[in-house]
Order: C-alpha cells, then structure tokens, then sequence
C-alpha cells in the first residue's frame, strides 16, 4: 500500500467491507494559508506512507457554524479551493471538505474527492441529493441531536440518486450545555446500514461554545476514544490534526498533535487488524 495514488486510494476505499484495513481522514481543521496546508499534507502524506494506510487530507474552507461572528472561518470559497487543489495534485492525494450549501456542490465536487456533510446539515435534503447526484464520495457527519436509527434516512437519500459510495460518521451527542458524548452502541447500529462507518474523534471531544465566544474541547480524551471506536470494528477515523495546536485558528483544543501522531495511529492499526481477525460474538 506504499505510495498510493489519488485513484488506487479510492479504488480501495471504493470497495471497503467490514474487514478492510482501518483508513483515516486526517488535516487541519481549517485552511489557515496555503503554505501551512502544504507543509501538513507532505507531513502527513509522508507518514500515511510509513505507516501504510489510506490516508485522506482533510480541511475546511470555510467554518460556517463558528460560535462567534469574529471567529476565524477560513481562507474563503475561491482562495480555499485553489489551496485543496494544489495540496491534491502537489502530494497526489485525496482530499475531503465540507460543503454547506447547494451552490457550493458542484464547483467543489470539480475539485475535491470526498464531500462532507456538516453534522448541523445531515438532515438537509436538497443538499444531500446534490452531493449524492456528483458521484462523489458522500461522508455525512450524523448530527448532535440524531438518533442512530435516525441515520438510515439521511443515508437513504443520498443513495436515491445512484451513488452508494456514502459514510455515516459518528461525532458525538450533545450532552447537556457545552459537551458531548460517545454513545458505542451507535457503531453496531449503523453498520447494519451496509455503508463504512467512521468515527471523528476529535470533534467527538469537543466543547461547543464553552469559551463563550468559542469552543473547547480536551484533546486527551481524543485517542481513548479512537481505540474503543476501532474495536467496534468500524471502517474509518477521522481526526483533526495541528503541528502547533495552541496556536490553530480552528479548534485547537481538539486537535491531535502531529508530534504525538504516528504512535497511535500505529496503535489504531495494530488494534484494527487484531479486530478484524477476530468473530464478534453476537448475542441475540
């Protein structure tokens, strides 16, 4: 699996089954210029190629759901375009970024690989089916206040119009004022859909508007997580990832340090390919 390219990458993913290696989503969580973008996709390129695995660069464009109108949300529609398309054709990797409104589909989907659904969104019906109609990889983050059951429906439409290459990716619930929480059992839920299941644990970690006119978040709670999401045996791990968290512009509090990266996704790996090696038990 050493040195994929954009099309090998998504043949694989293309024909994901509930025993395909672990594949992970990994960036900044917002583009903040160009030259940081590039210097965090060659790292990461770079180590997705060390350790052998299907790796997804991922950042945002634009944050529309910021906690405060003075929050930074990124480089803009035009100018974060032409940064995910030099960070795709400079590295020859797939990229993943969300997309918040119907006029956006279809000039993103000309650049991108993979469209994201903001959790906020996941219910939106005429996004859904457009991104669904640009054959795309469809990933529909489920929402704070979604039930797992819930998700069949989201997932339903965007398959209506032909394209079953569709992620369901479990965020977290909300769980009282400013937090979250990881219900397990969603993993098993969802799974029975038969579209890849992936789990976002840094935004899983997340503290919504907990600053007031920002959100928290406790990063050390992010890998724990990770680990009892992989041994569910899910198909993907999505993670935001900073080479100086403390000084994001974006949701540094729940970003994964790039220092302190590689050790656990060797430690997702191994745990993923000991899972999958195994039969779950099932207990009706």
């Amino acid at each position: 699996m050493n040195n994929l390219t954009i099309n090998q990458t998504l043949s694989n993913l293309e024909n994901i089954n509930l025993n395909s290696p672990l594949f992970f989503i990994l960036g900044p969580c917002v583009i903040e210029n160009e030259v940081h973008s590039l210097k965090a996709a060659e790292f990461l390129k770079k180590l997705s190629e060390k350790l052998k695995f299907n790796f997804i660069f991922k950042s945002s464009f634009d944050k529309a759901n910021r906690t405060s109108l003075g929050n930074y949300r990124g480089t803009g529609f035009n100018e974060g375009l032409k940064v995910l398309e030099k960070v795709r054709s400079t590295f020859d990797i797939p990229v993943i970024t969300d997309i918040h409104e119907i006029s956006q589909v279809n000039e993103v989907a000309s650049v991108v690989d993979v469209l994201q659904i903001p959790a906020f969104l996941c219910r939106q019906t005429d996004l859904l089916l457009a991104a669904g109609k640009t054959g795309k990889f469809i990933n529909v983050k489920k929402g704070q206040f979604l039930a797992p059951e819930n998700m069949k429906s989201v997932l339903e439409k965007v398959t209506s119009t032909g394209n079953k290459k569709i992620w369901a990716c479990e965020r977290g619930y909300s769980f009282g004022y400013n937090n979250l929480i990881v219900d397990y059992r969603n993993f098993e839920i969802m799974k029975r859909f038969g579209h890849p299941v992936v789990f976002d644990a840094t935004h899983s970690v997340q503290m919504p508007s907990a600053n007031g006119c920002s959100s928290g978040g406790d990063r050390r709670f992010a890998a724990p997580l990770a680990i009892s999401a992989v041994a569910q045996g899910i198909s993907g791990v999505f993670m935001e990832v900073h080479d100086n968290p403390e000084h994001a512009l974006c949701d540094g509090p729940n970003s994964i340090r790039f220092s302190q990266l590689e050790e656990l996704l060797k430690y997702l790996i191994d745990l993923d390919y000991w899972v999958k090696s195994k039969k779950t038990p099932e207990i009706s």
